[in-house]
């Protein structure tokens, strides 16, 4: 049975991915506009570019979330489809403390990231700019929003993690898994 968010917060990250993933619609758009101003025009954005990237890094990042609370994560199905529901509970174990851990070095290094991103050495506010012409403050806000999912993911793995012991338990009274 295909498996839809197996906590709250993974049907609201399912929820606000979709949502999100109208912005690729709106990036071909600006992208088609970038043309036709450039080539029919000859009246290049400035802007349009740097906003692409922009947007398309965040739905990447954003997409780590998604992918872990739709359960289409990186999986080696040769192993994991041939086990026993509770070898399974214990792969989703092992997977969620690693992803916890993972997720946690992941955290302390996108708020270091982060940090020096949106706060000059002396502690005062200041954001990182990408440095061209338009100069927007997009790596600091894309550091930023790395920290924010990293966090989340971290949450999750904590949720699932607490989720796969419930199945396990589960299955040791003799029940049936929703693995």
């Amino acid at each position: 049975m295909e498996q839809h968010g197996r906590t709250r917060l993974d049907r609201w990250i399912l929820w606000v991915g979709n949502l999100l993933s109208l912005l690729f619609v709106f990036t071909v758009a600006i992208s088609f506009f970038e043309i036709l101003m450039r080539y029919l025009f000859n009246s290049p954005t400035i802007w349009v570019h740097e906003s692409a990237a922009f947007i398309g890094g965040s739905l990447f990042v954003i997409g780590g979330a998604y992918a872990l609370a739709n359960n289409k994560h990186v999986r080696v199905v040769l192993i994991y489809d041939q086990v026993s529901s509770r070898a399974r509970c214990y792969l989703n174990i092992f997977h969620s403390l690693a992803g916890l851990v993972f997720a946690g070095m992941l955290a302390y290094g996108a708020w270091m990231m982060a940090s020096s991103a949106w706060l000059s050495p002396l502690g005062e506010l200041r954001l990182e700019r990408s440095g061209s012409a338009w100069n927007p403050a997009f790596p600091a806000l894309l550091k930023a929003l790395i920290l924010l999912v990293v966090c989340v993911m971290f949450v999750q793995f904590l949720l699932h993690l607490l989720d796969d012991f419930r199945q396990l338990g589960r299955l040791k009274r003799g029940g049936k898994a929703d693995v």
